[in-house]
């Protein structure tokens, strides 16, 4: 059962929907590199496409019925949109579930040091990374930071066209015979990921110790911490002290950009799993002028990368609160009917694949592995080894897919993660799945998965974009 290449299909008027849909996407994740930055743009989209707040539902007490439009967020990490369909909620809705967070180093709380007359920031990376690949690439900083006072600042250096970018150095290789005597996962550490930020000392500073020597002598020291202190203040109005209450993230620097003679793929930063929280939101928001039988749901988390957790996380409450508010609007109002919804409720948990690499075809089993432009993504099941921390598709519920993907004319294949023992991997699919509701993975496939710069096919964000769209009014 060979699936053929989406490419095949397209006329001239699909080929330019596919690039017209390549170049918004580009230009989405390009923009919008952090969770805070993909919700704060979802809130945006939603309220051109005549959403209202839930929150302002909730206190003016407007009754909710087919076709109105609500969403709410999470701590500014994560966003659900609901549209209500003919039907009452107790009978379920269509969800498309998927994240917007993404692996990146995190800025330490207590992070700026002075050393051997560099100025350097302290990390922790965030997420699954091979810690090698984030050296001696160009870094952005991008995130925000609360003061006490309640002002919130957002920093964002390394992206605009005039911007300074950050790295993190590596070790010539002249001088790193044993360092390439290491295990892969031990060639760089996790606690010598630190952001190179600067070397320059304070005019001041250079006045007072004239004739010392040395980069860290006792007349400047820390002049060039100082140096930096003073730039942030100038630009931000933000010190030391405040980087205890900030958020700030090391990303990637650089736009996402075609790759191929042919233009066919995208290469950019966090397409696990924006690449799939976009086509989905653009799926939702699509349908803001349809006639729907079943309520459209759309949710982007925040945490996928660290199992979940927290308040904006799919473990969290967000989702199971916000649906119980929506129904209570609606006049469904009551525990039971809130569990009857959740169990009548279809998702395709909508997160990325791993695509077949012809530079490592040793790690897929060809025929049950995905392959960039064949299409959207159905996994059945994910997990490691014994099919572990999975979820498993019912036969009957993959059926139905087949059904509405074949009517819309969707292209899409199947996979598994992988040769069996070869490694594996989880995604939200099992969180919902508790409340005994259908889910299966679904998404794009992406080469160079969890690396700073992915890659995705063109006509594989396309048809996922129509899948989703399908999905949502079946």
């Amino acid at each position: 059962m060979e699936r053929e290449t989406a490419w095949k299909k397209y006329s001239a008027t699909d080929l330019d929907a596919v690039n017209a849909l390549a170049e918004d996407y580009k230009a989405f994740i390009t923009e919008n590199k952090t969770e805070r930055e993909c919700c704060e743009a979802a809130v945006e989209a939603a309220r051109a496409a005549g959403y209202v707040a839930l929150e302002d539902a909730i206190a003016a007490g407007t009754a909710l019925s087919a076709g109105a439009k609500v969403y709410a967020t999470s701590h500014d990490k994560a966003i659900m949109l609901v549209q209500l369909g003919a039907l009452p909620l107790e009978m379920g809705a269509n969800i498309l579930g998927a994240h917007i967070d993404s692996p990146r180093l995190d800025v330490k709380q207590n992070p700026l040091y002075e050393k051997d007359g560099f100025t350097l920031l302290d990390t922790h990376y965030y997420g699954g990374i091979k810690k090698y690949q984030w050296v001696s690439i160009p870094l952005a900083l991008r995130g925000v930071v609360a003061k006490k006072d309640g002002t919130v600042v957002r920093v964002s250096i390394g992206d605009g066209p005039d911007d300074p970018v950050f790295c993190v150095t590596d070790l010539l290789p002249h001088l790193g015979a044993k360092q390439m005597e290491k295990k892969g996962s031990e060639v760089i550490e996790g606690e010598d990921l630190d952001i190179l930020a600067g070397n320059q000392r304070t005019a001041a500073a250079e006045d007072a110790g004239g004739d010392a020597k040395g980069a860290n002598s006792a007349s400047d020291k820390d002049a060039v911490k100082a140096f930096a202190l003073t730039l942030l203040e100038e630009r931000y109005d933000i010190n030391e002290e405040d980087f205890l209450s900030a958020e700030l993230e090391v990303v990637p620097a650089g736009a996402a950009r075609d790759l191929g003679f042919d233009r066919s793929m995208v290469i950019g930063y966090g397409q696990d799993d924006r690449v799939c929280a976009y086509t989905s939101l653009r799926a939702q928001l699509a349908l803001a002028n349809a006639s729907l039988k079943r309520t459209a749901i759309c949710i982007l988390v925040d945490k996928e990368e660290i199992g979940s957790v927290g308040a904006t996380g799919m473990e969290s409450a967000f989702f199971e609160n916000t649906l119980a508010e929506v129904m209570a609007l609606a006049g469904e109002e009551g525990h039971l009917r809130l569990r009857r919804a959740l169990k009548a409720s279809r998702m395709l948990s909508s997160d990325v694949s791993a695509g077949v690499d012809p530079a490592y075809g040793s790690v897929f089993e060809p025929k049950n592995s995905a392959y960039l432009g064949c299409g959207l993504v159905f996994n059945k099941y994910t997990g490691a080894r014994g099919k572990s921390g999975s979820n498993d598709a019912r036969a009957e519920y993959v059926a139905h897919l087949r059904r509405v993907m074949d009517e819309a004319n969707v292209t899409f294949q199947t996979a598994e993660l992988g040769r069996v023992d070869a490694g594996g991997g989880g995604t939200i699919a099992y969180i919902p799945a508790r409340f005994g509701m259908d889910v299966i993975d679904s998404g794009v496939p992406v080469l160079s998965m969890h690396s700073p710069w992915e890659v995705t096919s063109k006509a594989d964000i396309y048809e996922a974009e129509r899948g989703y769209e399908a999905f949502l009014q079946a």
